[in-house]
Formats: C-alpha cells, structure tokens, sequence
C-alpha cells in the first residue's frame, strides 16, 4: 500500500510541476498560457510524411491535437473526404486508414494530450467551431479577416500565426496581413 502512495506522490508532482511549466508566463499575456501549453504538447506529436504528402499539399496540415478522435474519424471518413469541405480530397483506403491512426493517436482528447475541453461525443467538424477558438478569435474585426485578401477565413491560420505550421500559436507571433501584429 505505501508503494502505492509513493508512486501517486511522484505522479501529482510531476503534474503540478508540469502545469507550473505550461502556465507560465512571461510576459503578461493572459492568454499565454494556452498557447504555451499547446505548443509544448504539438513539440511532442511527431512529424508524419504521408499526412503531410496527402494533406498539407492543399492546406495546413493542422496538428492532431486540435480535434478529439471522434472529429477525426468524421473528417477522415470516405464520404467526408469525397466532399472535403468542397473540395474531393479522397486518397486510397489505405493511406486513409494510416492518416487516420496518426490523427487518432495524437487527437486532443488521448491521455496526456487534454488541453482542449470537449463535451461527451462531441466530434466538430472545424476547428473554427470549437468554443475556445470562437472566444480566443472573437475580439478580431471581420475587416481583418474575411475582408482580408491575404488572409479570408479563420482557418487559414498560417496567413496570421507565424509559427502555426511548428504549433505555435503564442500571441508574441501574431502578424495579420496588411496590419501588422495583433495586440489583445
């Protein structure tokens, strides 16, 4: 029994010091701590070929950590593929099934990889969609965005986060098109 409580002492230790990491910050910045957090973890989720070749040759290639699995398994299904978000995006069953282990396995709501709070079942389709990204983007005038050649829509992240393709979405490399960088 005492190895037990042992173990767990190391255990909440190691995830009160983490968290002490991840919420740091630095400069001031109130929403700082997210995006360290989400950062620190994209580091972690390995680069993969076939997902880059297949997807990010049309779009980003957005981190497996912005959904949860049951999102993935939506966007990844044959029918959702044939009409991607307007686009036919089929690739063959089995790079399908290897792209989506990927995603899966790195998804937001695998164990050590929480950073993002979903409803039960919940499986959005877009990462625009999601609660914290509506709340993190709702300050930014339409002007900016869709009026914006350069930018068009909030899921062309890499037209303002300078580091979105590392999964850096810190405020510090904020840089809008045409206005230079984004002060909260």
């Amino acid at each position: 029994m005492k190895h037990k409580h042992i173990v767990l002492g190391f255990v909440l230790t190691g995830m009160i010091a983490t968290s002490q990491v991840a919420l740091a910050d630095d400069d001031g910045d109130e929403h700082e701590g997210f995006f360290s957090r989400f950062s620190t973890s994209s580091a972690a989720i390995p680069h993969n070929k076939l997902y880059q070749e297949s997807c990010a040759s049309c779009h980003m290639g957005f981190q497996p950590n912005l959904l949860p699995s049951a999102s993935w398994e939506k966007i990844m299904s044959p029918k959702a593929l044939e009409d991607h978000f307007g686009d036919n995006a089929e690739v063959n069953e089995k790079d399908r099934q290897a792209i989506l282990v990927y995603l899966k396995t790195y998804a937001a709501d695998q164990k050590g990889r929480r950073l993002l709070r979903f409803g039960r079942g919940e499986a959005p389709m877009r990462i625009t969609e999601l609660r914290y990204f509506k709340r993190e983007h709702n300050e930014i005038p339409k002007r900016m965005v869709q009026g914006n050649p350069k930018v068009r829509s909030l899921s062309n992240c890499m037209a303002c986060h300078t580091g979105a393709e590392r999964g850096d979405y810190s405020e510090r490399g904020i840089r809008i098109p045409s206005y230079g960088r984004w002060e909260d």
